[in-house]
């Protein structure tokens, strides 16, 4: 999208809504024009920036970014080490978990989420191929193994190439409370009486 057209629409977005500014690979002077045009933006980095990159590109990490770690699919998914990652990348707000696919962007496909580490100290956000129907599963296979976890969806609730179906929004919602509904009731909150 181009950034004017950004821009146009980020004066219609309500309060406490934060446009994301997507890079991949892009000079720290470009990404720079961009966020004087949406200063409120917070920036996401899909690609091979390095962590000096991200501070450079974010007035040494003064404005807040996420940093996408490309998950590879199946079994290869053991061989990326997502806690040195995060440890690298620990000025990000959040690490995004995406789903390795040629190009960049998760191509609707989802990781092997049960291969992440059990404990990974930082805010995640689990993207690449989530739907209505395998939200619920991902937050409650993720969740338990992070400081916080939120949720990235995009062609998951559209009806073409896109085109979102507020249906299908609906019904994704509904599975990520679901999901916030069971994580919390197996939280036991031990009583005492004095």
């Amino acid at each position: 999208m181009p950034i004017d057209r950004a821009a146009e629409l980020s004066r219609r977005l309500p309060p406490f809504v934060t446009p994301v500014l997507l890079f991949v690979n892009e000079p720290a002077s470009s990404i720079e024009a961009c966020c004087i045009r949406l200063p409120q933006a917070t920036i996401q980095f899909h690609g091979e920036e390095t962590p000096q990159q991200c501070l450079d590109a974010t007035q040494g990490g003064a404005r807040a970014f996420l940093r996408a770690a490309r998950i590879p699919l199946g079994d290869l998914a053991t061989q990326f080490d997502l806690v040195k990652y995060a440890h690298d990348y620990s000025r990000a707000q959040a690490i995004l978990l995406d789903t390795y696919v040629e190009g960049y962007g998760g191509g609707g496909k989802t990781f092997n989420w049960s291969l992440l580490p059990l404990s990974v100290d930082c805010h995640l956000v689990l993207s690449g191929g989530l739907t209505p129907a395998n939200v619920t599963d991902g937050i409650l296979q993720v969740r338990p193994r992070c400081r916080t976890l939120s949720v990235d969806v995009s062609s998951g609730v559209e009806m073409s190439k896109g085109i979102k179906d507020a249906t299908l929004i609906h019904r994704f919602v509904a599975a990520v409370r679901a999901a916030d509904i069971q994580l919390a009731s197996s939280i036991h909150v031990p009583i005492s009486a004095t």
